[in-house]
Protein backbone atom coordinates (compact mmCIF):
# COMPACT_ATOMS: atom_id res chain seq x y z
CA UNK A 1 0.00 0.00 0.00
CA UNK A 2 2.55 2.26 1.03
CA UNK A 3 4.51 1.70 -2.19
CA UNK A 4 1.28 2.79 -4.21
CA UNK A 5 1.16 5.79 -2.31
CA UNK A 6 4.20 6.39 -3.56
CA UNK A 7 3.61 5.80 -6.58
CA UNK A 8 0.81 8.13 -6.60
CA UNK A 9 2.63 10.80 -5.39
CA UNK A 10 5.73 10.58 -7.75
CA UNK A 11 2.88 11.21 -10.80
CA UNK A 12 1.39 14.07 -9.40
CA UNK A 13 4.48 15.65 -8.21
CA UNK A 14 6.07 15.31 -11.80
CA UNK A 15 2.38 16.43 -13.35
CA UNK A 16 3.04 19.44 -11.12
CA UNK A 17 6.43 20.06 -12.01
CA UNK A 18 6.11 19.52 -16.05
CA UNK A 19 4.29 22.98 -15.71
CA UNK A 20 7.09 24.39 -14.56
CA UNK A 21 8.99 22.82 -16.81
CA UNK A 22 6.55 23.97 -19.40
CA UNK A 23 7.22 27.62 -18.39
CA UNK A 24 11.13 27.42 -18.73
CA UNK A 25 11.23 25.95 -21.45
CA UNK A 26 8.70 28.23 -22.83
CA UNK A 27 10.47 31.64 -21.42
CA UNK A 28 14.17 30.62 -22.30
CA UNK A 29 14.92 28.43 -24.74
CA UNK A 30 11.61 28.31 -27.03
CA UNK A 31 12.19 32.67 -26.62
CA UNK A 32 15.98 32.12 -26.11
CA UNK A 33 18.56 30.33 -28.15
CA UNK A 34 15.80 28.26 -30.00
CA UNK A 35 13.52 30.83 -31.11
CA UNK A 36 14.51 29.87 -34.55
CA UNK A 37 11.81 26.64 -33.67
CA UNK A 38 9.38 28.72 -32.16
CA UNK A 39 8.67 31.70 -34.13
CA UNK A 40 6.31 30.08 -36.49
CA UNK A 41 3.72 29.20 -33.16
CA UNK A 42 3.74 32.89 -32.90
CA UNK A 43 3.61 34.42 -36.77
CA UNK A 44 2.72 31.65 -39.18
CA UNK A 45 4.74 31.11 -42.15
CA UNK A 46 4.17 28.18 -43.69
CA UNK A 47 0.71 26.32 -44.70
CA UNK A 48 1.52 23.04 -43.18
CA UNK A 49 -0.67 21.96 -40.46
CA UNK A 50 2.21 20.87 -38.42
CA UNK A 51 5.26 23.53 -37.06
CA UNK A 52 8.97 23.17 -36.22
CA UNK A 53 7.68 24.33 -32.94
CA UNK A 54 6.26 20.60 -32.56
CA UNK A 55 9.70 19.70 -32.61
CA UNK A 56 9.40 20.26 -28.65
CA UNK A 57 7.15 17.66 -28.58
CA UNK A 58 9.41 15.02 -29.51
CA UNK A 59 11.84 15.72 -27.10
CA UNK A 60 9.40 15.47 -23.89
CA UNK A 61 8.24 12.30 -25.44
CA UNK A 62 11.68 11.28 -25.87
CA UNK A 63 12.34 11.77 -21.59
CA UNK A 64 9.03 10.50 -20.99
CA UNK A 65 9.96 6.95 -23.29
CA UNK A 66 13.39 7.51 -21.69
CA UNK A 67 11.74 6.95 -17.78
CA UNK A 68 9.66 3.85 -19.46
CA UNK A 69 12.36 2.33 -19.89
CA UNK A 70 14.57 3.13 -16.69
CA UNK A 71 11.59 1.03 -15.35
CA UNK A 72 11.42 -1.48 -17.54
CA UNK A 73 14.75 -2.83 -17.89
CA UNK A 74 16.42 -1.47 -14.42
CA UNK A 75 15.06 -1.86 -10.90
CA UNK A 76 14.16 1.83 -10.88
CA UNK A 77 10.84 1.66 -10.09
CA UNK A 78 10.09 5.13 -10.18
CA UNK A 79 10.31 5.51 -13.68
CA UNK A 80 7.20 4.36 -14.34
CA UNK A 81 5.20 7.30 -12.57
CA UNK A 82 7.53 9.70 -13.84
CA UNK A 83 7.32 8.48 -17.30
CA UNK A 84 3.42 8.66 -16.81
CA UNK A 85 3.34 11.97 -15.07
CA UNK A 86 5.53 13.17 -18.03
CA UNK A 87 3.34 11.68 -20.42
CA UNK A 88 -0.07 12.69 -18.71
CA UNK A 89 1.43 15.85 -18.68
CA UNK A 90 1.81 16.07 -22.39
CA UNK A 91 -1.83 15.27 -23.11
CA UNK A 92 -2.87 17.87 -21.46
CA UNK A 93 -1.43 20.33 -22.88
CA UNK A 94 -2.03 18.43 -26.16
CA UNK A 95 -5.51 18.95 -25.56
CA UNK A 96 -5.72 22.58 -24.00
CA UNK A 97 -2.82 24.06 -26.18
CA UNK A 98 -3.13 22.73 -29.32
CA UNK A 99 -6.84 21.63 -29.54
CA UNK A 100 -9.03 23.54 -26.95
CA UNK A 101 -6.93 26.69 -27.94
CA UNK A 102 -5.42 26.69 -31.15
CA UNK A 103 -8.16 24.26 -32.63
CA UNK A 104 -5.87 22.31 -34.62
CA UNK A 105 -9.02 19.82 -34.28
CA UNK A 106 -12.14 21.43 -33.97
CA UNK A 107 -13.44 20.26 -30.85
CA UNK A 108 -13.94 22.07 -27.47
CA UNK A 109 -14.85 25.42 -29.49
CA UNK A 110 -17.77 26.10 -27.08
CA UNK A 111 -15.99 25.36 -23.40
CA UNK A 112 -16.77 28.94 -21.77
CA UNK A 113 -16.38 27.85 -18.00
CA UNK A 114 -14.04 30.12 -15.65
CA UNK A 115 -11.35 27.91 -16.37
CA UNK A 116 -11.42 27.34 -20.44
CA UNK A 117 -12.10 31.63 -20.57
CA UNK A 118 -9.13 32.11 -18.24
CA UNK A 119 -6.15 30.42 -19.99
CA UNK A 120 -8.01 31.62 -23.38
CA UNK A 121 -7.73 34.71 -22.38
CA UNK A 122 -3.91 34.27 -21.02
CA UNK A 123 -2.62 32.39 -24.50
CA UNK A 124 -4.05 35.27 -26.33
CA UNK A 125 -1.91 37.96 -24.06
CA UNK A 126 0.99 35.68 -24.94
CA UNK A 127 0.24 36.11 -28.61
CA UNK A 128 0.00 39.41 -28.75
CA UNK A 129 3.39 39.47 -28.99
CA UNK A 130 5.07 38.13 -32.41
CA UNK A 131 8.58 38.54 -31.31
CA UNK A 132 11.61 36.71 -29.38
CA UNK A 133 11.57 38.99 -26.95
CA UNK A 134 8.51 40.44 -25.47
CA UNK A 135 5.75 38.36 -23.67
CA UNK A 136 4.24 37.48 -20.86
CA UNK A 137 2.18 34.21 -19.10
CA UNK A 138 4.45 31.52 -20.41
CA UNK A 139 2.39 28.43 -18.63
CA UNK A 140 0.03 26.56 -20.04
CA UNK A 141 -2.04 25.13 -17.26
CA UNK A 142 -1.54 27.28 -14.22
CA UNK A 143 -1.97 30.67 -15.17
CA UNK A 144 -1.83 34.19 -13.19
CA UNK A 145 -5.45 34.87 -10.96
CA UNK A 146 -5.94 37.97 -13.08
CA UNK A 147 -6.37 36.36 -16.03
CA UNK A 148 -9.97 34.62 -14.16
CA UNK A 149 -11.07 38.02 -13.49
CA UNK A 150 -13.95 39.41 -15.72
Amino acid sequence: MMHFLFWILIFLATYSFMEFMAWFTHKYIMHGFLWSLHKDHHKKDHDSWFERNDTFFVFYAVVSIGFFLLWKYTSFWAGLPIGLGIFAYGLSYFIVHDIFIHQRFKIFRNANNWYAKGVRRAHKMHHKHLGKKEGECFGMLFVPFKYFKK
